[in-house]
């Protein structure tokens, strides 16, 4: 009876079927046309169902991640607290004057961060699609040298960082914690100590094994006294953290430049202009150490540079006030810097403190010579938008911004309104024809918008590519109006054009 229900059920027009059944049943056929309208919604879902979209048209059913039914990205879904943009006084811990830094008012402005508390904030939808892009970047360049992913626990046992004599060394930078038994834990800001062990424990470890290179990235915790420029300086924070063990000091160095290589290429991939310059081992210890510094004029490191012989260095390593490089004795130059990355020659620190030992061709247990090495995610993301983005305009680096292209169709109502069922044709084309942008697309669907009030939100948020259906899609053929937000320049191009252009986008 079900079967032959849903048989005639789909087969009738609209709601008649269900109408013609409660034809002069009283007070029943007073609810038909209430029921009728639920009846033909659930009548779309069902599988094998007509659908009475128009020509053109697509369910706008949206999905979870912002997507409509169709498969198309669509602005109207997305959760952006948009209410943030005028608001610079959002974060509940600073004050407008506090607000010095350029990443820091964007990217609230644009909701791409939410305050939660001092120090701590949510990563909105867009800039957790920036991240995750900036991790595959990160992932190709590890693994691209021979690292292992893995993931260790945020939770340290004190035991450990007592051993390695940090406990007191990091003072209250640690978040530290006791649980129900009184046994001491910190949250870790760095893992040298619980890697270590993990090597350690592993008693028949083979120098035919080395170099081990184990990497992750994960959210890490240091209790700054006082947080600022936003996902910058934060108590909660993304990093990759690299640990390497190699048989020799000589071949634990060549790892070292290996791992500064790859950061270069890496850097040099996003579009930034890298300083790799002589640092202090500060807390975490060893003998050789390298920052990777980003030019700009609110960095918090101080460091001189010499153009001739490329010497350079952060100002806690040299005197600050020198005028010629020890190096070449030509002329030093002054700038500041926002530290993304750091390298570390460790030797046996560690390896020493935890029994960290391979087996040489001898079969003799040796210490393993270790080097860390870290990348700041989240710091790498807000020095982005640092030092690429003008006041009111955030630039990201094209690989990792949160959508390669936004469309923008005309407002309803207008004479270019043929111009929407064109870009939603336009969406699906790109999708098709260039599948290295498939996922990267996103419409701004919100037509009762003007396209000026939308090219605004377009350039906030960094979109690399911005297309508009504008007067010429009026044209045979249609032409859209393309901005080139890295360059600044403007096409016309027709759908065609736009595909052939799209092509060359490069993907992480």
């Amino acid at each position: 009876m079900l079967a032959r229900f849903h048989s005639d059920w789909l087969a009738a027009p609209n709601a008649s079927f269900l109408q013609g059944k409660q034809r002069g049943c009283g007070e029943a056929s007073s609810m038909a046309p209430r029921m009728g309208g639920l009846l033909r919604r659930w009548k779309e879902l069902l599988p094998g169902a007509p659908t009475h979209a128009g020509p053109g048209q697509r369910c706008r059913q949206a999905h979870h991640d912002g997507s409509t039914r169709a498969g198309r990205a669509a602005v109207s879904q997305l959760y952006q607290p948009f209410n943030l943009r005028e608001d610079h006084a959002a974060d509940p811990e600073s004050k407008p004057d506090d607000l010095t830094c350029r990443s820091q008012k964007l990217m609230l402005q644009a909701g791409l961060i939410c305050p939660a508390q001092n120090g701590c904030y949510y990563y909105m939808p867009y800039t957790v699609r920036a991240m995750e892009k900036l991790i595959r970047v990160i992932d190709r360049a590890m693994q691209g040298i021979g690292g292992q992913k893995v993931n260790m626990p945020s939770l340290n046992p004190a035991e450990l960082w007592r051993a390695s004599g940090r406990w007191d060394i990091m003072g209250r930078e640690l978040f530290r914690l006791a649980d129900r038994h009184d046994q001491e834990y910190c949250l870790g800001p760095t893992h040298e100590e619980i890697v270590t062990r993990l090597v350690a424990s592993q008693a028949a470890l083979s120098y035919k094994q080395l170099p081990l290179l184990l990497y992750q990235i994960t959210r890490k915790f240091r209790d700054e006294p006082k947080p600022r420029f936003g996902l910058l300086r934060s108590r909660e924070f993304y990093m990759k953290d690299m640990y390497t063990f190699d048989t020799s000091e000589k071949a634990a160095r060549q790892t070292y430049s290996l791992v500064c290589d790859a950061y270069c290429s890496m850097f040099n991939r996003l579009g930034l202009s890298i300083l790799k310059v002589q640092a202090d081992t500060g807390s975490i210890g060893g003998t050789t150490s390298h920052e990777f510094q980003l030019p700009a004029s609110i960095g918090e490191d101080r460091l001189v540079v010499c153009p001739g012989c490329k010497f350079s260095a952060n100002a806690e390593t040299i005197n600050f006030d020198l005028t010629d490089c020890p190096v070449c004795h030509g002329k030093l130059t002054k700038t500041r810097g926002i530290e993304v990355g750091h390298a570390f020659y460790l030797g046996t620190k560690y390896s020493s403190v935890f029994n960290a030992t391979f087996q040489d061709a001898e079969s003799k247990h040796v210490l393993a010579e270790m080097g860390c090495y870290g990348l700041g995610v989240t710091r790498i993301l807000a020095a982005s938008v640092e030092v690429l983005s003008t006041e009111d305009r955030i630039r990201w680096p094209s690989l990792i911004a949160p959508y390669q292209v936004c469309l923008i169709p005309p407002k309803k109502g207008s004479k270019e309104e043929v111009g929407v069922a064109l870009m939603e044709s336009l969406y699906d084309d790109i999708a098709d024809g260039v599948p290295q942008v498939k996922g990267d697309v996103i419409l701004d669907d919100r037509v009762h918008w003007t396209i000026g009030k939308r090219l605004k939100d377009a350039n906030i948020l960094g979109y690399p590519y911005v297309v508009i259906a504008g007067k010429k899609v009026l044209n045979t053929p249609a032409e859209f109006e393309v901005w080139s937000q890295n360059t600044g320049e403007v096409l016309f191009l027709t759908k065609e054009g736009v595909i052939e252009l799209l092509s060359k986008v490069q993907v992480p």
